[in-house]
């Protein structure tokens, strides 16, 4: 029967790059859109920015612009890389819109009308230095529970608590570094803990229902506790200025935390795809909908998804997911992804490689279950997988056929053999493959189909159509055989598709047919069927390749501002290089009060044609004009990636005329004395920091 359904990916946030680790939910989330499309359901598959918060506040601080400006930029960023990977979302959005803040608005009013948002004071920590209070995410120390360290001030990544900032032992500022302060201040808090929400919590997560996994449901069990135990806490919906969100109605001073409008961006992200395709939202979001509501989501925000949000949506008058799918985090190569090694790959810098992104959504769906399992990118398993499934045994068998058919009948397919028995396992299959696509068992579903596609080629090693082709009235037989073997490949095709869109539409050119859905798995390419010539579908990867794809990634830690751990082309410098870069003469502070450094922010960079070394920069120091500045650092940056970067500067030194123009200043670097043990790593102030601030 015709489903109606409504899915949503994670919100990315406003303030990176989108990786491979991300690329894992979105291409899960993409294929399965997709499949339900291909099944001629009402499908729509939204998602947004997730543009609030602190974080994204600090950052246009850092560059100099408006918050509304960077996330305008980073939004046209992350949809570019979705759609290098063919993520195809109905609609993208942004949680800093209208239709986001109306909600927001309404679902506050609801809850407050029905007694479960609370004000009362609290105490929360404070950043002398920064002057502001801190949220949860920028307070770090151990957790109260495990002693971890390094845990943010609201879970923990290591045993998964939650608990307030003001438990973590050992607590730091993460803005500043600075040891926080407690001071008071009054905030909104939405009651979790009431007995409304732990009843209707208890119920809605049960394992038999089956909205959860069955390990999310063990989580469920483990945070709400047994009977009577009352467990759950209430959540603070609030943050003092400056925050960057929309203000709490009636409330100055006082911002909607970002956990708290980020779901709701869901819903304004579908909201402006009503109104734009005249869909009558309510239908999905009313109580009593016969819709189907599904969130693709990282188990890592599993406890805000499937407790506070559900809670909300209940108490605020709106139906609550009927699914909430969790995935596990990526590795590669069996450890985290890691930008030292060059593991931590960006989306960007994988489709500049020229790797082709089907590649990766072949090898993810291969990987991904049902379950909240990390999956592992492999690489050198990545390249043999691609080469052996996709080109070996799918592409193949096109390329075996094509030929033979254009040259001896022009093209024109006789009828399918229906009574071949590779014919009957296709058939088979369908429904199989159709249930695992549904199930999210992508890797079940590609090791049907390469077994399908595996069948289909001992077909045709079998009839052999090559020598066929070399004997006198073997015509009928050869065409038979490449008319077989084509519907073969098209049948494949159909359970490719959601995993391999661009394929298929190449494919479907290549065949001359419609675009494919699953119904296209019950039928033959008619007699007398004219397909085009064909041309390749696709490449063999090369190992080499993914070699320099992770050394390209590897040397752009150099683009960026934190990155502590990266190592000077893989060496430690060893230490007696250490002992001679220490052995400077000692000088007073008199004399060292004489350099006048100062916080410089890269307004502009440029390379400098005719020079080997030099990039040419043009910094603002907070005065009327910026400086120009010319740096021997062509060989570790590129001027594209320093742009808006923050450094520091000698702003005193004497002003030097060189062959490319005047420099007034010099940034500063650090590398080994001989510049032979790794490469040169700009300095760069922590966020906050101003451009003209003095540095002392």
């Amino acid at each position: 029967m015709p489903r109606k359904i409504l899915m949503t990916s994670a919100l990315p946030y406003a303030n990176g790059a989108i990786h491979l680790g991300h690329l894992v939910e979105y291409i899960q989330s993409d294929i399965w859109a997709r499949f339900q499309k291909m099944r001629g359901h009402e499908c729509w598959h939204v998602c947004a920015d997730d543009t609030h918060g602190t974080p994204v506040m600090l950052r246009a601080e850092n560059e100099g612009i408006a918050p509304e400006a960077l996330i305008e930029r980073v939004r046209a960023e992350h949809l570019r890389d979705f759609s290098g990977f063919f993520v195809d979302f109905d609609h993208y959005h942004s949680t800093h819109s209208p239709e986001t803040r109306a909600l927001a608005e309404l679902f506050y009013e609801r809850l407050t009308a029905a007694g479960l948002i609370e004000k009362r004071g609290i105490e929360q920590f404070y950043d002398p230095v920064k002057a502001m209070f801190l949220p949860d995410r920028f307070i770090k120390g151990e957790c109260p529970k495990c002693a971890a360290a390094d845990q943010y001030g609201d879970n923990c990544e290591v045993c998964g608590a939650a608990y307030a900032p003001t438990d973590l032992k050992n607590p730091r500022s993460a803005v500043t570094g600075a040891k926080p302060e407690l001071r008071r201040s009054e905030h909104y808090f939405f009651r979790l803990s009431d007995p409304r929400c732990e009843r209707f919590l208890r119920q809605y997560t049960r394992h038999e229902h089956g909205v959860l996994q069955p390990e999310a449901a063990n989580k469920m069990r483990e945070w709400l506790g047994e009977e009577g135990e009352h467990r759950l806490s209430d959540w603070d919906i609030s943050r003092d200025a400056p925050y960057f969100g929309f203000e709490i109605p009636g409330a100055p001073g006082k911002f909607f935390y970002v956990w708290l409008d980020a779901p709701i961006g869901y819903m304004g992200s579908f909201k402006f795809l009503c109104e734009k395709k005249g869909l009558d939202f309510d239908s999905f979001f009313a109580p009593d909908s016969d819709a189907e509501l599904y969130h693709f989501i990282g188990k890592d925000i599993l406890y805000f998804h499937a407790l506070f949000w559900p809670a909300e949506l209940a108490h605020a008058g709106f139906r609550p997911p009927s699914g909430i799918f969790a995935h596990g985090f990526l590795t590669v190569d069996g450890a985290k992804m890691s930008k030292s090694r060059g593991t931590f790959i960006t989306a960007q810098s994988y489709l500049k490689a020229g790797l082709n992104p089907e590649w990766l959504r072949y090898y993810f769906a291969g990987k991904l279950s049902g379950a909240l399992e990390d999956i592992d990118l492999n690489l050198e398993d990545f390249c043999a997988r691609v080469n052996s499934d996709l080109i070996g045994k799918y592409v193949n068998i096109a390329s075996r056929a094509a030929g033979f058919l254009h040259a001896r009948a022009g093209g024109r397919l006789p009828a399918a053999q229906a009574d071949v028995p590779v014919f009957s396992a296709f058939r088979g299959a369908a429904s199989r493959i159709a249930s695992l696509y549904e199930a999210r068992e992508y890797g079940k579903a590609m090791r049907e189909i390469m077994t399908l596609a595996d069948a289909a080629n001992q077909y045709v090693d079998r009839v052999k159509p090559w020598e066929l082709a070399k004997q006198e009235g073997k015509d009928a037989e050869l065409l038979q055989a490449c008319g077989n073997s084509l519907n073969f490949f098209r049948l494949l095709t159909v359970f490719l598709k959601p995993v391999l869109p661009a394929v298929a539409s190449m494919a479907e050119r290549f065949l001359n047919i419609a675009p494919l859905t699953w119904a296209d798995a019950e039928t033959f390419l008619p007699e007398g069927h004219v397909i085009h010539a064909y041309r390749h579908l696709m490449t063999r990867m090369e190992m080499k390749q993914l070699e320099a794809l992770v050394e390209a990634n590897r040397e752009n830690l150099a683009e960026t501002p934190a990155a502590p751990e990266k190592k000077a082309k893989g060496k430690e410098m060893d230490a007696k290089t250490m002992e001679k870069e220490a052995a400077a003469p000692v000088i007073g502070i008199e004399e060292f009060s004489r350099v006048d450094l100062r916080v410089a922010r890269i307004a502009e960079a440029s390379r400098v044609e005719g020079a080997d070394k030099l990039l040419r920069l043009s910094l603002d120091v907070g005065e009327e004009k910026p400086r120009q500045v010319f740096a021997g650092i062509k060989s570790a940056y590129d001027p594209e990636a320093l742009t808006g970067r923050l450094t520091v500067m000698v702003a005193n030194l004497a002003p030097r005329k060189m062959k490319f123009g005047v420099s007034e200043g010099m940034v500063l670097a650090a590398s080994d004395p001989e510049g032979k043990t790794g490469g040169i790593y700009l300095l760069a102030p922590d966020s906050g920091a101003l451009p003209g601030m003095r540095v002392k």
